[in-house]
């Protein structure tokens, strides 16, 4: 075990981010398993004494199947409408599974607008370190009914990009690591769907141009992110002194690996 993964198991503040693509199958309908299995995770995480922040994605995809639609709306106004519905219906998924395991949630939907206001960074700041000293595990999403940022055609260069609103929790709250839970195994020379010669990149200590053009686009339907936002994501990190792991979250137990310093997925070294 290297000295990199090695100082995982130390992580006390660790931001967790899921998207879509984990939380939902290819039919659009949510995966109770996963989010089953991420709940008893997370919940044995904060049972050892760390603080674990839950960043999800999935409030536009579970609202389109509670509302029994065929496709996601592409109107951004239909959109937010489905978010509304979809974030109240994620969060009660995610209450319900949590509590079976003895833990309590609370919501934070963010917007830039909060973000990059000193007051409101502020007031975010103490309401996290606050639920966190309770052990209330603060679940995070960007407030899609209200901002159409994310939602957005050309997500990838938005603000609050979930990958990148990890990011900035991260940094925001002082984490010691970032694990993104991905459809992938880690970070590739090139799109390992694409190509089956793609070269597995087990530990990237800098972003260089080099890393930037392995980067490809889009990830899957039901997700909007990519490799090209993990590295915006992985910048912020890194720079605000916080480790990021890249991970296939089709078996959340995953995490478990990663905290205990094993050698899975990508990890993006931070900048100490």
């Amino acid at each position: 075990m290297d000295n990199v993964r090695s100082r995982l198991r130390d992580a006390k503040r660790i931001v967790i981010k899921v998207g879509t693509s984990t939380l939902t199958y290819s039919t659009g309908k949510i995966n109770l398993t996963t989010i089953d299995k991420l709940s008893r995770v997370i919940s044995d995480l904060v049972n050892q004494g760390r603080e674990i922040i839950l960043v999800t994605s999935g409030a536009i995809g579970v609202g389109t199947s509670k509302l029994k639609m065929k496709e996601k709306p592409k109107r951004i106004r239909e959109r937010q409408a489905v978010a509304a519905v979809g974030q109240c219906e994620l969060m009660h998924i995610y209450s319900k599974f949590f509590s079976e395991y003895g833990h309590i949630v609370g919501q934070i939907l963010l917007t830039s607008t909060v973000v990059n206001d000193k007051v409101g960074r502020r007031n975010v700041i103490n309401t996290f370190n606050t639920l966190l000293a309770k052990e209330i595990i603060p679940i995070v999403n960007a407030n899609d009914s209200v901002s159409v940022e994310e939602i957005k055609a050309g997500q990838i260069n938005t603000f609050l990009e979930n990958d990148t609103l990890a990011a900035i929790v991260s940094k925001l709250t002082g984490a010691d690591l970032m694990i993104i839970l991905s459809d992938v195994n880690g970070f590739y020379d090139s799109d390992p769907k694409e190509n089956p010669n793609a070269k597995f990149i087990s530990t990237i200590y800098e972003i260089t141009p080099e890393i930037e053009n392995c980067a490809g686009g889009a990830g899957t339907k039901r997700g909007t992110g990519g490799m090209i936002t993990r590295l915006k994501a992985a910048k912020i990190a890194t720079s605000a002194g916080v480790d990021m792991v890249v991970a296939n979250g089709s078996d959340p137990h995953i995490i478990m690996d990663i905290v205990n310093g094993n050698e899975v997925g990508t990890i993006f070294v931070a900048r100490k």
